[in-house]
């Protein structure tokens, strides 16, 4: 049986025999997100991060700082990529050139769409994403989608009824997101795209254990490959606000364990912080000890957190930054993952259910 003239006579453009590989579907690549933790929980490697043809999602309470979160992710990206774009859908009016600029990323290499209903996001993602698959391979440059933030999307209908006067909800929003995602995730596989979004979520009512919940639908649940919940506190040098810290709870995924936990560090002149979670890492797999309030390094020496972290460069040497990543690969891969990690972060930020 010819399988490959099959797939020629279904006209399906996304079909392959699986030993050529899936187009649409492998992870051939990861982005770096600018947080050796992060990268961690998102595709069990220090060293991996954002899966460069699948949906992410961050989703959180306001204020939680997904806007501000996301924009260290591009700013990685595009530090990585001399090349590459982002498309940043913007559907708050919250960002500025000096706001963008301010966080070190290029803005000349980042196009912000406004876009104000599901339809409009839709239809200008997949025109674009179209465009681009019509290129050669060769001169596809890295580019990047970023949808900020789904939950302030409204619909056609909603605007049409809001400018009659009308109060009505439109029922047909959850539908309209479910049918945008289930385009774009094909599309994105086979461009090999990332896209980031931002949601909100919702503490459930009526519940005995209120949970927080995503909100605007099913589609973006089932079309992200990784859903992040964030929540936050701030982080301080004395009395002076530098930053927040976030924790990050795996929510959804299809490449990592569900659940897990890391902490990342967002400071406002830098952006994600390369190695904040490191130390808890290091300990969680013994390549550093914690003895009274200092770490205990592989030397003999030790060090207090402050000043491993000032200078990480020099006590992540590369065989230590191996042992954490051959750990990470047995605590947030499926199949071999411990909860002692995970009980000790939730257990020091308090966040057990």
């Amino acid at each position: 049986m010819d399988l490959k003239m099959l797939i020629k006579e279904s006209g399906n453009e996304y079909a392959g025999i699986v030993s050529d590989g899936i187009e649409a579907g492998d992870v051939e690549s990861f982005i770096d997100t600018g947080s050796y933790a992060l990268n961690a929980l998102l595709s069990g490697s220090i060293y991996g991060g954002l899966a460069s043809n699948k949906i992410t999602a961050f989703a959180g309470e306001s204020a939680t700082g997904k806007t501000f979160f996301v924009l260290g992710v591009v700013k990685q990206f595009l530090e990585d990529n001399p090349e590459g774009g982002v498309i940043y859908f913007e559907s708050e009016s919250a960002l500025t050139k000096q706001m963008i600029e301010s966080r070190g990323i290029d803005s000349k290499r980042m196009v912000i769409m406004p876009v104000a209903t599901i339809q409009e996001f839709s239809h200008q993602s997949t025109k674009i994403l179209d465009k681009y698959l019509d290129q050669d391979k060769k001169e596809r440059k890295p580019l990047m989608f970023c949808l900020d933030s789904l939950g302030m999307l409204s619909t056609s209908k909603e605007m049409s009824d809001t400018s009659d006067g009308k109060e009505t909800k439109d029922m047909t929003r959850a539908a309209l997101t479910k049918a945008a995602f289930r385009v774009l995730t094909l599309k994105l596989g086979k461009a090999k795209i990332p896209m980031l979004v931002t949601n909100h979520t919702y503490s459930q009512v009526g519940t005995m254990f209120p949970q927080q919940v995503m909100g605007g639908g099913t589609g973006l649940y089932y079309a992200a490959t990784n859903i992040i919940f964030l929540s936050k506190r701030k982080e301080k040098v004395g009395t002076e606000v530098i930053g927040n810290i976030i924790h990050c709870k795996n929510q959804k995924s299809r490449l990592t364990i569900e659940n897990k936990l890391i902490d990342a560090l967002v400071t406002y002149d830098k952006g994600l912080d390369r190695y904040y979670g490191m130390l808890e890492l290091a300990e969680a797999c013994e390549v550093f000890k914690k003895v009274s309030t200092r770490y205990e390094l592989p030397d003999g020496s030790k060090q207090f957190g402050k000043t491993i972290l000032a200078e990480p460069e020099k006590y992540f040497t590369d065989d230590i930054l191996k042992t954490i990543d051959e750990y990470c690969g047995k605590e947030f891969l499926y199949g071999k993952g411990s909860k002692t990690f995970d009980e000790s972060l939730e257990e020091e930020n308090g966040l057990e259910e």
